[in-house]
């Protein structure tokens, strides 16, 4: 179980993944030692995965997003293993998701102006096998876009 200094120390990260050991260590009173310990023992136990550089999609020149809500023909006994082998070979999606109901899974799709995107779409997408019905949902705005977990 985490207790008070494993909740702080990860707020902490949340709020600057780049913090050394030492800043953690003067921010929750324990010793660089102590704190990297305990940092080692967050990752063995898997609550702590790494830390990840993010990069803002819109400032590499892509400015549009759609979400492809798709449906699987599911007659087919492999569909969901291989349409989703080949959906991660898109470089354009970067998100996958997979749901329980009408819907099997959604893609995340990012493209540089929409004609880019119909190239994506018809060259790409289409061609991803097993694919019973596609519902595509443009990106107006992110309201909220917030990674961070309420410790």
């Amino acid at each position: 179980m985490l207790d008070d200094v494993d909740r702080r120390l990860l707020r902490l990260l949340q709020s600057d993944p780049t913090s050394g050991v030492p800043e953690l260590a003067g921010a929750v009173g324990f010793t660089p030692a102590r704190v990297s310990r305990r940092l080692d023992r967050l990752r063995e136990d898997r609550v702590l995965l790494g830390t990840q550089a993010r990069i803002s999609w819109q400032a590499l020149g892509y400015a549009v997003a759609v979400s492809l809500r798709i449906t699987l023909d599911k007659t087919v006994s492999r569909a969901f293993d291989d349409f989703i082998s080949a959906a991660r070979e898109v470089p354009e999606v970067i998100e996958i998701q997979t749901f329980l109901g009408r819907v099997d899974v959604r893609l995340s799709v990012i493209a540089k102006d929409l004609p880019d995107y119909q190239r994506i779409y018809r060259a790409r997408i289409l061609t991803l096998p097993h694919v019973a019905d596609i519902e595509a949902l443009m990106t107006v705005a992110s309201v909220k876009s917030d990674e961070s977990l309420p410790l």
